[in-house]
């Protein structure tokens, strides 16, 4: 892992920075200082001393960083922090996992007054009969109502967001007269769009099961937003001395939110305020340092509810959780953590559903043979697995599927509907550079659409160029990942503006020269990809071997689509990258879990 990461300047200026002021020996400081820095720009929070020094050094190494006075004991104001695990963090983030795993086991431990009555008279009305022994958006819900933290993980349409909505509706009526405000956020503008969308229609199928269905709130912001970011800075106007007004607050696609970002939305928390994350736990991890809902949900590894979540479940439900499912002396966080089963997008018969079923079960080469027939209808019902192009046949293989694609995108006349039809489609890749990364995949569609006359990119901004936002501008409230299409526009100066789409359903527009840093995004990285969904999905993996391509990258990919992936990789590829997961460096999966 630590070969592979990119020293940048930042990294070797800290690191001098700390040799100036360490005294004593700097030789492992220099080593471990620069890799610190650089490890939170790969994704990682602390780092490893025994990945740093080979087993013979590591105790020499620790002894030396002990001595300087730039390292520190977990709770001292140092730039570097060392644990009694050999973790190295920086301060800063040391602090943020310290702090968040401090208040969510809190939270976890905390059990609000529940009127067991009234709840199960709310889920017998708002959760149909069913002949299932155990339904788990029931104990889900019910879970959520008995604990200040919850987490409801699940793949894409196993109905999260319509057992958030219940969840809410029976807070409410736990309420009963005093006042519940409710706060509703997403990492991106996207994504808080989708959950409001969803939170609407789920709303509206209340309307004659509970009496509060018109409390029900469909104001969704950005994380960013809800926490009030104070301009031209990275700070927040609510923190632990000015906390958000909310009694509840939800969280949705919580895999991509970041250790800093978390940290500071929990200390904002007012006390008694409860936090509902939604999120699905096999995804990729967060763009940003750290793998949070990985790391909160255990991922990888087996926990179990204990006897009196059970025994709650039982009386509030009437679901039995078999005992398969209940642990001794669990932390408290077990029953804090609910895993929906029930898939009620992708039926029996979907390839999608079938495939990153068996890839998160380890089981990928059973579906290799089902994949391989090239269409999207055959025995995977919607995947169809092709191997990747040779280079000097990659634009005459891609234009087949961009022009069916894309072709239509620019024949809508408002906004709002080409934004509408330009996400029914998307080619996702698994690298950012080289011929078979966006960079790369991008001007080959540009040119093959040029070619049948879809666009004209005679210049840089030219009608229908997309583009992504790549990085936050809260004085614009555009941010990391947005999206946005450049259309005519008789009121500007250049003939041209930018519209994104907005969480109240009308675009907004911006002159291309206020954008802030941006890419052509015909084609868009898996990550980059996180909170979207797309008819289809053209994902294009390189033929060869790459420390990227993981179970996580095809997974997700995947999942972004609704009905049909066409899926590049040769069966070498995809076997080795489904049996590899992501290893992000951190001690919050410890410290919550011991």
């Amino acid at each position: 892992m630590l070969e592979d990461f990119q020293i940048r300047d930042i990294d070797n200026v800290f690191a001098d920075f700390v040799c100036s002021r360490g005294g004593g020996s700097t030789d492992f400081l220099r080593k471990a200082a620069t890799i610190a820095s650089s490890a939170v720009g790969h994704g990682n929070i602390c780092v490893n001393l025994a990945d740093l020094f080979g087993s013979s050094e590591v105790a020499t190494a620790v002894a030396s960083l002990r001595s300087s006075k730039m390292v520190g004991q977990p709770g001292e104001y140092r730039p570097l922090v060392l644990d009694d695990a050999n973790r190295l963090y920086l301060h800063r983030y040391w602090k943020y996992e310290s702090d968040l795993a401090t208040v969510l086991i809190s939270m976890a431990s905390d059990a609000p007054d529940v009127d067991t009555e009234l709840l199960k008279d709310g889920l017998s009305r708002l959760f149909p009969k069913t002949t299932e022994s155990l339904d788990w958006q029931r104990i889900a819900t019910a879970a959520a109502i008995r604990s200040r933290f919850c987490v409801i993980s699940g793949g894409p349409g196993t109905g999260k967001t319509t057992t958030v909505v219940k969840i809410i509706a029976l807070l409410l009526e736990q309420a009963k007269r005093s006042r519940m405000r409710v706060g509703l956020a997403a990492p991106t503008g996207k994504a808080a769009a989708r959950l409001k969308e969803s939170i609407c229609k789920a709303g509206k199928e209340l309307e004659t099961l509970t009496p509060v269905a018109g409390s029900i709130p469909a104001d969704v912001s950005t994380i960013q937003r809800l926490l009030g970011v104070i301009p031209d800075s990275c700070r927040f106007r609510h923190n632990a001395d000015n906390p958000l007004p909310f009694e509840a607050i939800v969280v949705d696609e919580a895999s991509m939110v970041p250790l800093g970002l978390m940290a500071k939305l929990v200390a904002a928390l007012a006390p008694g305020t409860r936090l509902i994350l939604l999120g699905d736990r096999d995804q990729l991890a967060s763009v940003e340092a750290g793998a949070v809902l990985g790391d909160i949900c255990n991922t990888g590894h087996g926990f179990g509810f204990s006897a009196a979540f059970q025994a709650f479940i039982a009386e509030a439900t009437g679901c039995i959780i078999p005992e398969s499912f209940v642990g001794s002396d669990v932390p408290a966080l077990a029953d804090a953590v609910v895993v929906l089963q029930k898939n009620y997008r992708f039926g029996e018969d979907s390839g999608i559903g079938l495939v990153s079923t068996a890839i998160n079960n380890d089981n990928a080469a059973s579906v290799l043979d089902g994949m391989k027939d090239g269409t999207t209808g055959g025995t995977m019902g919607g995947v169809a697995l092709i191997e990747t192009p040779p280079r000097d046949s990659l634009q005459k293989k891609l234009a087949a599927s961009v022009v069916t694609g894309f072709s239509d995108y620019l024949r809508h006349d408002s906004p709002d509907d080409v934004l509408r039809a330009f996400d029914r489609f998307r080619v996702l890749c698994a690298l950012r550079q080289g011929p078979y990364g966006v960079e790369g995949i991008n001007s080959l569609i540009e040119t093959c659409l040029a070619d049948e006359g879809v666009i004209k990119p005679d210049k840089q901004w030219y009608h229908g160029r997309p583009v992504m936002v790549m990085i936050n501008d809260y004085s614009l409230k555009l941010f990391n990942g947005d999206v946005g299409i450049a259309l005519h526009d008789p009121e500007s100066e250049i003939g041209l503006s930018v519209y994104f789409p907005s969480i109240n359903g009308v675009a907004r527009k911006f002159s291309p020269y206020r954008l802030p840093s941006h890419e052509t995004v015909f084609a868009m990285t898996v990550h980059k990809c996180q909170g979207s969904e797309f008819e289809r999905v053209l994902l294009i993996l390189p033929p060869f071997s790459n420390q990227i391509l993981t179970r996580e990258i095809i997974y997700t990919g995947l999942t972004r689509a609704r009905t049909a992936v066409e899926l590049w990789c040769t069966d070498d590829i995809f076997t080795l990258s489904c049996e590899k997961r992501i290893q992000r460096r951190s001690g919050l999966r410890q410290a919550l879990w011991g």
